[in-house]
């Protein structure tokens, strides 16, 4: 979901932010499922996650191949070029694991300035070596399949290994960004693989092979994360970078030095729930978090339930701005990121929530804090895929991906196979501020060597707060929309819709001093003192909820093509 160029003041040229998807609605239904469900982005990623819960498999299992499917299918969302959260019940504690990419060694806050000082053009940063951090994907997938994976690793990659050789039909959503990319046809490795001789995109329902992602994909099952941390396809990676017309600084050393995370997870009571996610440096559960205790019981079908949520919204992006960073090089406000959702804390940022659209909107500081970072200047975060997963046991998995830009720096590469197609190298270090201080204060957010960048990213677990019960499953992709999109679901399911419904629902959100709606005029909203805009909001929230008669719902956006699968 590529919201932010639809507003008018938003910095990055329209290249770098081509429009997603036809985002109208297409009819879809909730599915029911007894026992075991996955949804994903393309039917086929749902298809293979089913396969293997049939297999036996684990929930994890299932995340597994699905994501390697959506990596080929969706090249231009995720894939092992980049990286992602990973939320896990294993049916007695919530496990939160940290795939994000991290800025290599030798990085530092000048890597998106230029000798003056100035920040780069952001079309620049993204097609370049120095926006490519250390993927994380395949190490997070391979630690989570470590310790809770039952089939054969190499099981797991076997559907996007056929899938690759036998070619999959481009589909409508890929087709169109295809068209709209003005920068894709620059790698001569990305203009053969999707492209005719005239330079146009290759037919809606061209059936496309990826040898080389298949070639890949057999690495994979042979040698896991390090298929792609050292031989010929980590010395390809790291020489597109260093050999980059603008260069980046990632080595070998940096690869193979990559380690996943598990964290604790962000975990907050709200109504009858209570609602985990990732940590820091993934700031999707917070600014959920915020939101929905600063909304109340806000209804969305209203202005003045929109009001609140809006505002509520522009206080939650003040204090990500302000506080959110790395934890290993950012102190949380009062020593833990838990106190911007103290309920103390949340009842003063209340306050600030009027009958108008605030003029000003300022990050708070928990009582204790000790430290005050500068604001971050705008960031853009873009492309990005959500999947859930449920198995028999009743064990999940939420698990957010994402090479961050649609098609990420533009890079195709073929991981040394001397094969066409591959996958595309992320531009995840993007992500953090170009400016490394503010009337100088240093942001949170700055590059520095070995950092992870903040995200949105927020795969969410929701429980009953009474018996502890696992009720659902769901994230989105979206960049910094994603947490938006979620309250919104959880807020219109907590008033009693239907899990479809509640994705359904008009999306909206508060982007650069607007209120950016789905649908609507906004003439209600700008009564209240708001700037508005409508634009489309392309989310792509994918969801399972617990029957309460037993076996569970499985939703997908009708925004996109997600699917879901089971039995």
């Amino acid at each position: 979901m590529l919201l932010l160029p639809l507003i008018a003041c938003a910095p990055p040229p329209a290249a770098f932010a081509p429009p997603e998807a036809d985002s109208a609605l297409q009819r879809k239904a909730q599915s029911r499922f007894t026992q075991e469900a996955v949804v994903a982005a393309h039917p086929l990623a749902a298809k293979a996650g089913a396969a293997m819960l049939a297999a036996g498999g684990s929930a994890v299992d299932a995340a597994v191949a699905a994501q390697l499917v959506l990596g080929l299918v969706e090249p231009q969302s995720s894939g092992i070029g980049g990286g992602g959260f990973l939320v896990y019940w294993d049916g007695q504690r919530v496990r939160a694991y940290d795939g994000r990419e991290t800025a290599p060694a030798l990085a530092d806050e000048n890597l998106f300035l230029t000798a003056e000082g100035r920040p780069w053009p952001f079309s620049q940063a993204v097609a370049s070596g120095a926006s490519v951090g250390v993927p994380g994907l395949l190490s997070l997938l391979e630690t989570a399949h470590r310790a809770h994976g039952r089939l054969p690793w190499a099981q797991l990659t076997e559907p996007a290994r056929q899938l690759a050789e036998a070619g999959v039909p481009i589909g409508p959503r890929l087709h169109k960004l295809l068209q709209v990319d003005s920068m894709l046809r620059s790698d001569p490795a990305a203009a053969a693989h999707f492209y005719d001789e005239q330079g146009k995109p290759l037919s809606l329902g061209t059936r496309l092979r990826n040898p080389a992602y298949a070639a890949l994909m057999q690495r994979v099952a042979e040698l896991g994360a390090k298929a792609l941390q050292d031989g010929p396809a980590g010395l390809q990676l790291v020489e597109r970078v260093q050999q980059h017309k603008r260069p980046g600084r990632l080595s070998l050393q940096d690869l193979q030095g990559y380690r996943v995370l598990e964290r604790e997870p962000t975990c907050w009571v709200w109504q009858r729930w209570r609602v985990c996610g990732p940590p820091v440096p993934a700031s999707g559960a917070l600014f959920v978090g915020q939101v929905l205790a600063l909304s109340g019981p806000a209804d969305l079908r209203t202005a003045s339930g929109q009001h609140r949520f809006l505002e509520a919204s522009r206080l939650a992006g003040a204090d990500r701005d302000q506080h959110v960073g790395d934890p290993a090089f950012v102190v949380p406000p009062a020593g833990r990121w838990g106190s911007l959702l103290d309920a103390d804390y949340l009842a003063e940022r209340s306050t600030l929530i009027g009958e108008r659209a605030a003029a000003r909107v300022q990050a708070g500081q928990p009582r204790g804090s000790q430290r005050s970072w500068a604001p971050q200047p705008i960031v853009v975060e873009a492309g990005t895929t959500h999947l859930s997963v449920v198995d028999r046991e009743g064990r999940a998995v939420s698990l957010t991906s994402s090479i961050e830009s649609a098609f990420g720096n533009r890079m195709l590469l073929d991981g040394g196979t001397g094969l066409p197609g591959g996958y595309f190298a992320n531009n995840q270090l993007t992500d953090f501020s170009f400016q490394p201080r503010q009337g100088g204060r240093l942001v949170a957010n700055r590059v520095e060597g070995g950092k992870r960048p903040r995200s949105s990213m927020a795969p969410l677990l929701v429980f009953d707060r009474a018996d502890g019960q696992l009720l659902g499953v769901l994230g989105s992709p979206g960049g910094l929309a994603i947490p938006f999109f979620l309250s919104k679901t959880l807020l219109h399911l907590q008033r009693g819709d239907s899990l479809q419904a509640a994705i359904d629902a008009p999306n909206l959100g508060h982007f650069q001093g607007q209120a950016v709606l789905e649908v609507g005029s906004g003439e209600s909203l700008m009564a209240l003192g708001h700037r508005t805009s409508v634009a489309p909001m392309t989310s792509g929230t994918h969801a399972i909820w617990r029957r309460p008669e037993g076996g569970w719902w499985a939703a997908s956006d009708p925004r996109r093509e997600g699917d879901a699968a089971g039995r």
